[in-house]
């Protein structure tokens, strides 16, 4: 690629980025955040999907894709490649999601 500007201010929007994330209590809070949206995201999911009970099966094979399509890219990693920001916190938006599907199912069942 060429060395425009717009390049440039890009890379370094990214290298600052990546050293802000470097910072430990940064990173946990990213991965709590992260944890935090994931059980938004259930709890949403499982509300939604409720209203109509024509779409609950479809809904719950789409999520099961999901999840495992976020299991294969977390456990499919080398150790040292799970590090990524990214798929560290992908995988605990999955734990939270799944979190939120247990708690729900729970609130039914009782």
């Amino acid at each position: 690629m060429q060395n425009t500007r717009l390049n440039n201010l890009f890379n370094a929007i990214a290298l600052r980025l990546r050293l802000w994330f470097f910072n430990p209590w940064r990173r946990f809070s990213v991965l709590i955040i992260s944890c935090l949206f994931g059980f938004f995201l259930g709890s949403a999911v499982a509300t939604t999907s409720g209203q109509t009970a024509e779409w609950d099966i479809v809904v719950a094979g789409v999520l099961l894709t999901l999840t495992e399509v976020g299991s294969r890219i977390y456990y499919g990693r080398s150790i040292r490649e799970r590090q990524a920001l990214w798929v560290e916190s992908l995988n605990i938006l999955k734990i939270g999601f799944m979190y939120s599907l247990f708690l729900e199912a729970f609130k039914l069942g009782s």
